[in-house]
């Protein structure tokens, strides 16, 4: 391939890519001509894990901000998020993370404890958006936000895409200091979920501090 050719494919990449970022954004356009200028977007990570905290991120983009790259964090590999988590903060016009830690799942129950980050997700923004969206989730207290839920929201919409990532990459970063603290359950690894690994280092050497009680029953 001489280097015309690969000039053309690096073009015709960019032009898809471009393609692929206008589709995600389809949702904050059609927002952004109802009249609303900035739209955050809301995810969490941790839901279904044995272990640690739910964490939710809400990430308030720019007008018409296209980030390269960015998608569902599930789809991204965990080198490609890292990336990603830094250059989204740089280019957010805001960002806030909230952090329910395992002891508060047990309590009040994992779907509760969700929405209890996503509020403090928003609440820790440091500018308020017009309007948000939430991957999924109903009943979330966004402080008198309009809000609307979009089912599979993190392949939808880039404000969800860019908190799925903010969410993801500060999630697997505390469990990995986690790790560091437990060796022997393989955090590093799984991050916390329920793999055969994780629940056979339960069985043999029984619940951190840090497990939620009311999901490892059964492994105890």
């Amino acid at each position: 391939m001489n280097q015309e050719e690969k000039l053309e494919k690096q073009r015709i990449k960019a032009e898809k890519e471009h393609e692929r970022l206008v589709e995600l954004s389809k949702f904050e356009r059609e927002y952004n001509e109802k009249g609303f200028e900035l739209i955050g977007g809301i995810d969490e990570a941790g839901r279904g894990p044995l272990f640690g905290p739910v964490v939710a991120a809400c990430v308030v983009l720019p007008k018409g901000c296209l980030i390269e790259g960015v998608n569902d964090s599930k789809k991204l590999s965990e080198k490609k998020r890292e990336a990603l988590f830094d250059e989204i903060k740089e280019k957010a016009v805001a960002w806030g993370v909230g952090i329910v830690d395992n002891n508060t799942i047990d309590e009040i129950n994992i779907l509760e404890a969700t929405r209890k980050a996503m509020h403090e997700a928003v609440s820790n923004l440091q500018v308020k958006p017009d309007y948000i969206f939430i991957d999924a989730e109903k009943h979330v207290d966004t402080n008198g936000i309009p809000y609307l839920p979009i089912i599979k929201g993190d392949a939808l919409s880039i404000n969800i895409s860019c908190a799925s990532i903010i969410a993801k990459v500060t999630r697997d970063r505390m469990v990995d200091e986690y790790a560091k603290q437990y060796p022997e359950y393989g955090l590093e690894k799984h991050k916390g979920y329920g793999t055969k690994q994780h629940t056979d280092a339960i069985k043999q050497y029984g619940l951190t501090p840090l497990h939620r009680k009311t999901f490892c029953q059964k492994f105890i």
